[in-house]
């Protein structure tokens, strides 16, 4: 008896020690998936070893501020291009204010030509109209209506043994004429129906006076065989420099008389005269109402801009406006990234 009791013992002991042995073993698996499980979730956000993709992820978010700091740049240049637009205004109002300069119409250097750009002026001369240039076409508007037409460019040339008049020829802009002024040009220049500038109106070869053409009163007969003496031209203008045209306008090309923008050297070649002749803007506002054309400028043009200060004003509002919703919209959607993944970090963890 004693020794199958011991031997009952002895067997029950056993089966205790297996059951714990295999309770401790699934309690070990247990303990390793959990410790496994909590690495794998941890580890991506470890500061101590990041990966490449983190790095890149950080550097694209940096990507969604660029659109706004290039409009707070744009608009930051816009006050810049504002401050430069009033004092060049500014500039040109103080000089076109001043007293015209009696000009004798000498050949400077390019340092004077630059200290005479906007200074009023007074010139004497001729007009030669078979050389005159015709710019255009540039559109007037009047009474609403929009009529096509020409800006006339001709040289004034000297008289001889007249002391107020200039000593060498310019070229002036003499102002806008209808479409139908350059047409009658081109037939009066085909038919060669021009003189010379300083003779009188009639002719031993029978040409009269371009600007003949335009007047509706007759000649007389005895008047036309009269030499009567010269009377010279008053100008009063504007020294002016080329135009810059933009991208948009077509090449000039004298070879067909297509002028499209104000190229002064290029407009002094094709009439013979040296490439840096002064050119101006008449702006005389005694014009006869009943023959207007060629019609002057107005000198309040002069100190216009296509681009005003006003107008800079609006492009720095629009462009600071644009950067400041570009850069909360951009801040907005990181916010929202940053509160998803804290969102979904903090459920991982509180499932752990």
């Amino acid at each position: 008896m004693p020794s199958s009791t011991s031997a009952a013992r002895t067997l029950a002991e056993l089966r205790r020690i297996a059951t714990l042995t295999r309770g401790g073993a699934n309690s070990n698996h247990i303990f390793t998936a959990r410790s496994f499980s909590s690495d794998v979730a941890i580890s991506p956000v470890s500061v101590s070893d990041p990966s490449p993709s983190d790095s890149n992820g950080k550097a694209s978010k940096w990507w969604l501020y660029l659109p706004g700091a290039i409009a707070f740049g744009l608009g930051s240049w816009q006050i810049v291009r504002r401050e430069e637009k009033i004092k060049m205004l500014e500039y040109r109002g103080k000089r076109l204010q001043m007293e015209p300069l009696k000009f004798s119409g000498a050949y400077p250097s390019s340092e004077e030509l630059d200290s005479l750009e906007f200074r009023k002026v007074v010139c004497k001369g001729v007009f030669d109209d078979k050389k005159s240039i015709y710019v255009g076409p540039r559109s007037r508007s009047i009474s609403g209506v929009t009529e096509n037409g020409y800006f006339v460019i001709t040289p004034l040339m000297p008289v001889h043994n007249y002391p107020d008049s200039v000593s060498s020829p310019i070229l002036v802009n003499r102002g806008w004429v209808p479409r139908s002024w350059k047409e009658k040009f081109l037939e009066a220049s085909h038919d060669e129906q021009f003189a010379d500038p300083l003779p009188s109106p009639s002719h031993s070869d029978g040409t009269r006076s371009w600007w003949r053409f335009w007047s509706k009163e007759p000649v007389s007969s005895e008047v036309e065989d009269q030499v009567p003496s010269v009377t010279p031209n008053e100008v009063v203008g504007v020294v002016r420099g080329s135009e810059k045209p933009s991208i948009f306008v077509p090449a000039n090309d004298p070879e067909s008389s297509q002028w499209f923008y104000i190229d002064v050297p290029s407009i002094a070649r094709e009439c013979g005269l040296p490439e840096n002749t002064i050119y101006v803007e008449d702006v005389n506002e005694n014009v006869n109402p009943s023959n207007p054309y060629p019609l002057p400028k107005d000198v309040n043009t002069l100190i216009r801009s296509s681009v005003m200060p006003q107008d800079h004003l609006n492009y720095i509002l629009t462009w600071y406006s644009l950067s400041a919703a570009v850069t909360f919209m951009a801040f907005k959607r990181l916010r929202q990234k940053n509160k998803r993944s804290l969102n979904c970090l903090g459920s991982f963890s509180s499932n752990l």
